[in-house]
């Protein structure tokens, strides 16, 4: 075979792995430092999907996440709806439109002034915000009673902590809040569950048998949510995550001393 033809037919090959790949995001490579929000420019709303775990997946602040897509509270999303991941999100600093930029000219010409964000309607459904979503928790407790069999990776490689345990011991709300996601549509944590805990916080229970509280539900701190698992992993385990204005933190650091 010439050099030629071997060149067209690998051509070919490329074409036809790029035509099969489909639309959604693939895992992606990133430097360290990277978040997902910095590699991909948008996403396409798919059923069961949530502001708060679309956040989640690409760690960002579902807050400046909304703020990009003028997405109003309750933050009601449609399938097919196109999110922008990154454009005019801020890594820090209060939610509001960017300021006009006013570039000195001899013009007489008046400064633009900036674009409100338009509100979008919410759907009867919504789940609706009350003091439970305002208020940040002021202690936390431990979610299972198992040892920590994996810890938070400083490197950001593992964002949480694994908690050992049993097939069906009980699984608890960190912290008063409300459920913000129900689901297994995130890749590698099986059984989730993210509740949120006022406007900052965000915590994450993964790998669960069973889901006991569906999204919306307002739950207390210590309330039974889920049971402990193996689903999404290879061992039976409690994967538990704390999330501060959508970066990952140590919950070792929030969660009592035994």
């Amino acid at each position: 075979m010439g050099l030629l033809t071997r060149k067209a037919c690998v051509s070919l090959l490329v074409l036809l792995l790029v035509a099969c790949s489909g639309s959604r995001p693939r895992a992606p490579v990133f430097t360290a430092g990277e978040t997902l929000g910095d590699v991909y420019d948008k996403y396409v709303v798919a059923s069961g999907d949530t502001l708060f775990s679309i956040a989640w997946r690409y760690g960002l602040d579902f807050r400046e996440l909304a703020n990009a897509n003028s997405i109003a509270a309750p933050y009601t999303i449609y399938p097919n709806q196109e999110l922008v991941l990154r454009e005019q999100i801020a890594s820090s600093g209060p939610l509001s439109p960017p300021a006009a930029k006013v570039t000195p000219s001899l013009s007489k010409t008046k400064p633009t002034t900036p674009i409100k964000p338009k509100k979008t309607v919410a759907a009867p459904s919504a789940v609706k915000v009350d003091e439970v979503d305002q208020r940040d928790p002021d202690s936390w407790r431990w979610p299972a009673k198992g040892r920590v069999v994996q810890a938070y990776g400083a490197s950001g490689a593992h964002k949480g902590i694994d908690i050992g345990g049993k097939l069906g011991e009980p699984v608890v709300s960190a912290a008063p809040g409300r459920v913000v996601y129900a689901g297994n549509g995130i890749l590698g944590y099986g059984n989730l569950l993210i509740i949120k805990h006022g406007e900052q916080y965000l915590s994450a229970y993964g790998h669960n048998d069973s889901l006991l509280v569906k999204e919306g539900a307002k739950v207390e701190g210590g309330q039974k949510i889920a049971e402990i698992g193996d689903s999404g992993t290879n061992s039976v385990k409690l994967h538990f995550e704390i999330r501060k204005a959508g970066k990952p933190v140590d919950p070792i650091r929030f969660l009592p001393r035994r």
